[in-house]
């Protein structure tokens, strides 16, 4: 199998099991070629701990660890968070707008050095590799790709353990910890194991960001989220940049259970499968951005909006980042925003989240208009006239009938 074309490639590392057997099985089939991991830091945590070791210990040549955060946060959480993009009824999208970012890293590590080739460990059934790919299209389009998934003989994660323990590759995963898990400072998300079965009940040691509901504070508490043109900026108060923002609010949210989703999606290459998502912060800020919407928006740009929402989801999801649809939602999006100014305040209790109270400059509530004592503003009795135009079509409707009617009698008699 070997492609003596190929002399470097770059690798999308991330220390877990799928590219840690990765290392050793480009070295084995590309030999000669030099393997160059690009490690992301999106917010993992103690996950990347080592990882730049635990890289040149499984054999590749350099280990390049990219902080990406601030970018994660700014470029892609942010825009998405805007335009209110919720795919499935229920995903935040955590994992998906976190690829497009990491590949173009990854296509700029490889400039850097060199690369003639870009390899990813994301499996054949899965979504990233058409996120992954459709990046590497967008910015390097003359690069080869390598996905070891859709080529070796291994096919199942017990078969990468095997694989590793084989050549001598440190892993977290187990037989009995089979979970694939992906973490960043959005969200982390479950998969495998036995959450393949829809019909069974996640135990609390599946869940890592959040408490159990059951086990959460028995006191609520109350959170400030204020937004200034659509995009968060302080938490009760207190202004933070992104990355901190949403370190903060998950914080906040995870020890009052917020965040947890079971879902079963539907994969873009066909399949149905199923998730388990922890968002704490995120579900907050969703809350929060649709209630400050509801207060600043008029009607009209509401329903466009909503009508936006799922086709800017469905555009995360499926990796195409990187076009020109993505820009135009977003220049739609950007004048929507220009009023979505002001605070949000959130109660949390045992895993709920409701509305506390809202405020804005530019809010389009005003009492003097809905109030039930006098005003000088609204004369309820224009309130006939509306009626009477805007009832108009059903008016004409049922007079018409009563003529047909009317005529099909005298026919009759």
């Amino acid at each position: 199998m070997a492609t003596p074309h190929i002399s470097t490639i770059v690798l999308a590392y991330s220390g877990g099991l799928d590219t840690s057997v990765i290392v050793p099985w480009l070295k084995e089939n590309y030999v000669g070629a030099r393997v160059i991991c690009c490690a992301a830091d999106v917010g993992q945590g103690e996950e990347l701990a080592g990882v730049r070791e635990k890289a040149l210990a499984s054999g590749a040549d350099e280990c390049y660890v990219e902080d990406l955060r601030q970018e994660l946060v700014t470029d892609f959480i942010w825009p998405t968070l805007r335009a209110g993009a919720v795919y499935g009824r229920k995903y935040l999208l955590g994992t998906s707008m976190a690829r497009p970012l990491i590949a173009r890293r990854q296509v700029e590590v490889a400039r850097r050095v060199g690369a003639d080739a870009l390899a990813h460990g994301c499996t054949g059934k899965g979504n990233d590799q058409v996120r992954f790919e459709l990046t590497y299209a967008a910015f390097a389009p003359e690069l080869a790709v390598i996905a070891p998934w859709r080529a070796w003989h291994i096919r199942s994660r017990e078969d990468a353990l095997a694989y590793a323990a084989a050549h001598g590759v440190p892993v977290a995963a187990s037989v009995e910890k089979i979970y694939s898990r992906d973490r960043n400072l959005w969200h982390l998300s479950h998969e495998g194991g036995a959450l393949e079965d829809p019909d069974w009940t996640p135990t609390e040691d599946v869940f890592q960001l959040t408490a159990s509901p059951e086990d959460a504070p028995a006191d609520p508490e109350t959170v400030t989220i204020g937004f200034a043109e659509g995009t968060p900026v302080s938490v009760n108060g207190r202004a933070l940049d992104p990355v901190a923002l949403v370190a903060t609010l998950n914080a906040i949210g995870g020890r009052h259970g917020i965040g947890r989703v079971d879902l079963v999606e539907d994969r873009l290459v066909g399949m149905k499968s199923r998730g388990i998502y922890e968002t704490p912060g995120g579900t907050l800020l969703y809350a929060a951005h649709s209630e400050l919407e509801q207060l600043t928006l008029d009607r009209r740009t509401l329903a466009a909006k909503d009508l936006l929402a799922p086709r800017y989801a469905e555009l995360v999801y499926e990796g195409r980042w990187w076009t020109t649809e993505r820009e135009a939602y977003d220049a739609f999006v950007a004048v929507t925003q220009a009023r979505v100014t002001g605070t949000v305040s959130l109660r949390l209790f045992k895993g709920s989240v409701t509305i506390a109270g809202r405020a804005s400059e530019f809010a389009l509530y005003d009492e003097r208009f809905v109030t039930f004592g006098a005003d000088d503003v609204y004369r309820q009795a224009d309130a006939a006239g509306f009626i009477r135009l805007y009832g108009l079509s059903q008016r004409v409707q049922a007079l018409k009938e009563r003529e047909r009617s009317s005529l099909e009698e005298l026919a009759v008699a």
